[in-house]
């Protein structure tokens, strides 16, 4: 396991291959990094689905609304939770591989539950998109995750948990 710094600002999601460790990022996006611990401490991200990865560019998740088993599979990607929508954090954080950035419409400000991790380093996104955490370990999972918008047969987070309560 990595060595973790800050357990509190530390997540570990769970894949079918094994645990991603990623380290948020408070100091640079405060509430985007709030709105994660929060839903992964209600369970809200346990067992949603990856509803759009395509292949060589990112893996995105989150919508806790829709992209669950008995949920409305169909709608997934088109929901949040039901917290309101964050406004921007954007930074100088470049969109690196295994970056955390917050997935949203076109509006800057509509960011809620939905993330995306990027497979590799997509520098056109830099200053359009929150970014609010680094994959540290287990990104050969993430490029894992099977393909697809969306995947006939969809990975999903089986669990994401904040490591301080690990």
């Amino acid at each position: 396991m990595a060595q973790i710094d800050d357990p509190e600002n530390t997540i570990i999601m769970t894949l079918k291959g094994g645990d991603v460790v990623i380290k948020l990022l408070p100091d640079v996006a405060p509430q985007h990094v709030a709105r994660m611990k929060e839903l992964a401490r209600e369970g809200a991200y346990d067992g949603v689905v990856f509803h759009r990865v395509i292949d060589g560019f990112m893996a995105q998740t989150g919508d806790v609304e829709h992209g669950k088993e008995g949920g409305n599979m169909g709608r997934a990607g088109t929901g949040g939770s039901d917290k309101p929508d964050l406004p921007a954090e954007f930074s100088k954080v470049p969109h690196a591989r295994g970056s955390l950035g917050a997935a949203r419409s076109q509006n800057p400000n509509s960011a809620n539950s939905q993330f995306f991790i990027n497979f590799k380093d997509n520098d056109f996104l830099n200053g359009q998109y929150t970014v609010y955490g680094q994959v540290i370990e287990g990104m050969e999972h993430v490029d894992a995750i099977t393909k697809g918008e969306p995947p006939a047969n969809p990975d999903k987070m089986i669990s994401v948990k904040v490591a301080a309560d690990a």
